[in-house]
């Protein structure tokens, strides 16, 4: 099965998918918020890239504040993962985010990437850090109950 990693963002969204043996996570693509007229259309695009890429389940990443309540942004994931699941019908798994993104900036610099294209990828190696802990995970989170 393929599972493809997404890290929410409310200006891009990064992609990643998994190989279907489930080892191993790979960048896939960053979608623009600003490519498009409104939300929902965002949303349709994800969901057709998904399809194309043959996601069989969406690992989403989840913003949960280490201490205290629910953030803004958690509730806008929430949403967001309720949107794609009614128009794709795929188990949904919400995985801890915490740091994603700062490892992955880590990453690209310890690589070499040059500063004006890190943006362009940093979103996509956020969401490969997301499916891999999924991936990893030995006891792996249930899928959520959605309606």
């Amino acid at each position: 099965m393929r599972y493809v990693g997404i890290d929410y963002g409310l200006s891009r969204t990064g992609l990643a998918i998994s190989d279907p043996d489930e080892k191993m996570a790979f960048p896939l693509a960053t979608v623009y918020f600003s490519d498009f007229k409104t939300r929902s259309e965002m949303l349709d695009h994800l969901a057709q890239v998904i399809i194309a890429a043959e996601g069989a389940a969406l690992v989403i990443g989840y913003p949960k504040p280490l201490t205290g309540p629910d953030t803004l942004i958690c509730r806008q994931v929430l949403n967001v993962t309720k949107r794609l699941w009614r128009r794709l019908q795929l188990p949904c798994y919400l995985m801890n985010e915490a740091l994603s993104s700062f490892e992955a900036l880590a990453d690209l610099k310890a690589c070499g990437v040059k500063t004006r294209l890190r943006k362009k990828v940093l979103d996509q190696q956020a969401a490969v850090r997301i499916l891999e802990s999924f991936l990893n995970c030995q006891n792996r989170p249930c899928p959520l109950a959605l309606p």
